[in-house]
Order: structure tokens, then sequence, then C-alpha cells
């Protein structure tokens, strides 16, 4: 895996010379300092990696702990490829050389027990720990914050090891799964008993069941089998104060329910060591297919109208104007619409892609019921060549942001949620910001948004955003230029993000807080709310050594 890009490398591809002209001449695109192209796994000489601040004793303490010193990586690529996490930022950070903070040691337990030796040494060592499955965080998640009284000294602690699928219970349909477990694996695992999990979000290639569970994550299809949240069944959880075994039964009116408490609290609370999870047998049949809306708001509409009052597809998003006009519903052939091909998106107007699973006559007897509702707002069918287009492409689009960001494009998403009667003005918000702050910077952008995750009370927007690189010129290194650009977009983000909740939107519906959105969710959930997360915290961490500054600010005081 590059450690500068995204996934396979061998799947990596320049961006086709009429995109890449059309981004020189509608955005001002120019190659980066220094050319562009996601550079391979780098040499000690090459790059200077900081020298580990763990002193030998906390170092055999750690292999102790762990099984032995060959699950202890202190070396130099093992350390940068647990650098940070994969939102723009991070990759632009890596180009240029920086991995000023890179982890101390990069630690590789086999079991809960080993996690849970893990944690106490590097509690009576003050070592800070960041779980990492796969390093796929997009909000700072994997770049602790420490406060003044928190350790500045951090291992990785990679959960590889830990990738069993534990056991299955064909009765009740649950399956019990270790949190290194990538979901192509699972997947594979599952669909050999003649199950599934159905969770397929964009990082599916490289993600892990963990992670999953950290981040609240929600696959593409939400719709059919719900979020992974709404899966999780049980947790156990190592913290440095003992473990949690949470989920006694599938819903409980016991006191408040802590495996919500786990989920979505991205390693700052403990290290979840295993996942029980609702399964479904594998359908027998799949069919996608795409529809034409003649504006964002009609398509909205008949989304939101088979999200209350069915048939709901296991699939179903909805593409804007400017999405479907690029074509991003199919990132191989993205740009190619309006760089000349005015077919490549295959249609005008919105493009909706709905997916359904089951047995042939069931597939078509929804599609027809579905399409019922789809029709009276103004819905025109366009067959499966769109569908089945989105989902051949589903997990390339981070493929295509490499490379945008070879060409030395901008490229970055983000993504919020609100009730439906609030979808028009979060979303006119969020793409006024954007353009307002970008354009007002000297680096007009593309913004394009889709519809991806819908619920009967509401939706989530998803958002991408193409620029060129702000702050950059002829002069400068790739180091100053990759910093310059950095700083040109948290400029805007921190403005959509005052933005998104000045329009009622939550910070963040599956991508997480990590250090990113921290306070703006602090904003979300009131100074009462952020004391209580505060709290939890310190009862289960009360040294500081678990994410710190993730999710929530360090107690200056721990």
């Amino acid at each position: 895996m590059l450690w500068s890009g995204w996934g396979d490398p061998e799947r990596a591809a320049p961006l086709p010379e009429a995109v890449a002209g059309l981004l020189r001449d509608l955005l001002g695109v120019r190659p980066p300092p220094g050319g562009g192209g996601t550079r391979g796994p780098a040499e000690p000489a090459e790059i200077a990696v900081p020298a580990s601040r763990l002193s030998g004793d906390c170092l055999a303490a750690l292999a102790a702990a762990a099984g032995g010193a060959d699950h202890v990586r202190v070396d130099a690529e093992a350390r940068i490829r647990h650098t940070r996490g994969k939102s723009t930022p991070d990759l632009l950070r890596i180009r240029a050389g920086d991995v000023s903070d890179a982890p101390d040691a990069v630690v590789l337990p086999g079991s809960h027990e080993e996690v849970l030796a893990v944690l106490g040494a590097c509690a009576e060592h003050r070592v800070a720990v960041v779980p990492f499955g796969g390093g796929t965080s997009v909000v700072g998640g994997l770049t602790p914050r420490p406060g003044p009284a928190a350790p500045a000294a951090f291992v990785a602690l990679d959960l590889r090891r830990m990738d069993a699928l534990v056991s299955v219970d064909p009765v009740s349909r649950t399956a019990v799964l270790q949190p290194g477990l990538r979901a192509p694996r699972a997947e594979r695992l599952l669909r050999e008993r003649g199950f599934t999990l159905g969770h397929f979000p964009q990082s599916f290639e490289w993600a892990t069941v963990g992670g999953f569970a950290a981040a609240r994550s929600s696959g593409q299809a939400s719709a059919g089998y719900g979020r992974f949240d709404d899966m999780v069944t049980g947790l156990t959880v190592a913290t440095p104060e003992g473990e949690l075994d949470l989920g006694r039964a599938p819903k409980s009116a016991a006191g408040p329910d802590l495996r919500q408490l786990v989920l979505g609290s991205e390693g700052a609370f403990g290290v979840i060591t295993s996942v029980t999870v609702r399964i479904r047998p594998v359908p027998e049949s799949s069919a996608y297919e795409g529809w034409r809306f003649p504006s964002f708001a009609t398509g909205t509409a008949a989304l939101r109208a088979l999200a209350q009052d069915g048939p709901l597809p296991a699939v179903l998003r909805l593409s804007d104007e400017t999405e479907t006009l690029v074509g991003l519903a199919d990132p191989s052939a993205a740009g190619t619409a309006i760089a000349g091909d005015a077919g490549a998106s295959g249609t005008s107007g919105c493009l909706a892609v709905l997916g359904f699973e089951g047995t042939p006559g069931e597939i078509e007897a929804r599609r027809d019921a579905a399409g019922a509702v789809l029709r009276a707002p103004g819905g025109e069918p366009l067959g499966a060549g769109p569908g089945e287009k989105w989902a051949h492409g589903r997990f390339d689009a981070p493929y295509l942001r490499d490379a945008l960001l070879d060409a030395g494009a901008f490229a970055e998403t983000l993504e919020t949620a609100t009730f439906w009667s609030g979808v028009p003005e979060l979303y006119a918000a969020v793409r006024e910001t954007l353009i307002r702050e970008l354009a007002g910077a000297g680096t007009p952008p593309l913004v394009m948004c889709h519809i991806s995750h819908v619920y009967p009370a509401g939706a989530s927007l998803y958002f991408t955003v193409v620029s060129a690189q702000g702050g950059q010129g002829t002069e400068k290194g790739r180091g100053d230029a990759a910093a310059d650009a950095v700083a040109h977009w948290e400029k805007a983000k921190h403005a959509v993000n005052d933005a998104i909740l000045g329009a009622g939107g939550t910070i963040s519906h599956h991508h997480g807080v990590g250090t990113d959105h921290r306070d703006w969710y602090a904003r979300e959930i009131g100074p009462l709310g952020t004391e209580l997360v505060r709290a939890i915290k310190h009862r289960l961490d009360p040294y500081g050594i678990l994410n710190p500054g993730v999710l929530v600010a360090p107690l200056t005081q721990e």
C-alpha cells in the first residue's frame, strides 16, 4: 500500500490529458513543485524520521506485553506507513516528506490480553496509544494532539494480527469478528458460510471491522443494511482501567446502552478487541439502475418518498447537477463529459442510482414499485447502464484523487446530515461557503454533492471539492507548497464547519470527529455534553494516553 497515496499502486492511473487540460483552463491547476506522482515507500536516507522518544525500558515492556520484540517495530518504513491517515492534507504532507508526527513505535498485539498488557505498559511509561486498523481516517483520527499534561510520545497500536472470524451463530444470525479483520476478508469468510455483513463504504478495500465500529461507519448499501452501528450487537473493549464486555442481548432496558458509548469513540475511550455483528444471508441476485431527475430538488423529493414510504432499495443515492455533469458516479470516466464527451456521465440533470437485492422475482417487484414512486416527481428511467457503471467503479474515487493530486489539483471531501426539511438550506450553505472562501482566496472550486444515505427523517450530504492547490508558487519547494495548500484548505474548511452548524447540520455523518472536527463537535453537543464526554474519558483513561486530542480536547491536568 502506497504510503503517499491510496490502495493498490497497480490501480493508479494518470488523468486523461483532456481532463488535465480542463483543470488547467477551468480551475487554474498547475503541476505541483517537484513534479507530480505518488511516491513509493521511502528509504530512511530520503526521509528524516524523528528519533524515537521511547526509552529502552519502555520498548522492553512493550515487547513483553505484545508477545515478543518482533511485534514492536521502530524502523523508518513501519513508522512512516503509520503516519496520519488518508485525508488530502495528510497525503500532501507525506508527499512533501513531512513525517514530523510519525509514531515512536508500531506495536502489534495478538490478543485481547496483549492489548490490555500494552495499555498497562503505556500507562506506566506515560506513552500515548493510537489504535490503527486500515489507516483510512480522513479527519485527523490517527494524529494525536496532546495537551500540556498529556504524553508527547506515542505508539501506533496496529491490530492486524487480530484478524479472525471467531464464530458464527447461524440461528441468531450473528458473528464475532476481531478488530483487525479487513472488510474484504471479513466478507469473504462470511460468504463461505452463506452470510454477508452488507457493509461496503468507499474505504471497503482497506478499512477494518474495529475501525468501522470506532468511527460509526456507514456503507453504500446502508438503505438496505443500515449503518455499521446498527449492525453491532456486542463489543469487547480494553481500557487502561480494565475491560468492558458489552451486549448480552440484541436490545435491553437495563439502563443506558454502553455499546453506544463505545461506538464512535474513535479510540479515545478504549481499544475495541472484538465486535459481534448482525449478519444476513447472501442475496440470490442484485441489480442496479439509473434514474434522471430534472433538478436536485425533485430528485431529493423522490428519495424522501422512498425513504419514508418505501419500497426502499439496498442502495439509494442522488448526485446533484454538477456531480452528474462531471460523471463522478463513474470515476473511471469522471471529467470526460465536460471535457468533450457529453454522454460520458450517462445523463444531464441529476442522476440517481438504485441497487436492489433478493430473488429475481423480488427484485422485479421492488423495481416496479419504486419506479412508480420515482416517476411521480418527474423521474425518468435510464436503464441498468448508469447503475452498473457506478457499481463497477464504486471504490475507485480515492484513486482518482491521487491522480488529481499528481496533476496539482486539490481534491477533498466532506459530509454532513440533517432532517429532510433542512436539506435545501444545508446544501446551499455548504456550497456557497466553499465557493466564497476558495474563490475569494484565488482558487475557484468545482463543488459537487450527492445524497449518500437516507432515513425516514433525513439524509446525509456528501460533498467533493476540486480546486487548484492554494498558496503554490514556482519559487516554493515541495514542503512549503504543501504546507501552504493545507493552510489554504483548512481556512475554508473551518468556515464550512461553521456553516454546517449554522444551517442545523451535524458536523459528521460517518467520517467521524478526529481532531479536525473536535471543536465543532464540542459546539454541537454543548458545554455540558463536552464535560460529560471528558468525564467518561478521564474515568477510563486517567493518564490521558488513549488517542489524546481526538474526539475531545485533553484536560489541562490529567
